[in-house]
């Protein structure tokens, strides 16, 4: 697999609590998205971790082609 699987074509919102680490699906085959499931073991892509600084509410990408990962930065809108 050299490109992920696109999950949504829109930014996914979480309400995340300060010090907690989100793990973010990277290849799109989740079935808990925007968070990893295990569903890239075999393939090329890892999770990658987000620690909240704060409590809010942030937006994951759901497209998996964001160049902020793994916030979205509206490359949605080009797919």
């Amino acid at each position: 697999m050299s490109a992920p699987v696109i999950a949504q074509k829109e930014p996914i919102s979480v309400d995340v609590k300060e010090g907690k680490s989100y793990w973010w699906c990277a290849c799109g085959q989740s079935k808990r998205q925007p968070f990893c499931d295990g569903s890239h073991q075999g393939t090329s892509f890892e999770p990658l971790e987000y620690k909240a600084d704060k409590d809010r509410t942030v937006f994951f990408c759901g497209c998996k082609h964001t160049d902020k990962k793994p916030m979205c930065d509206g490359s949605h809108q080009k797919l």
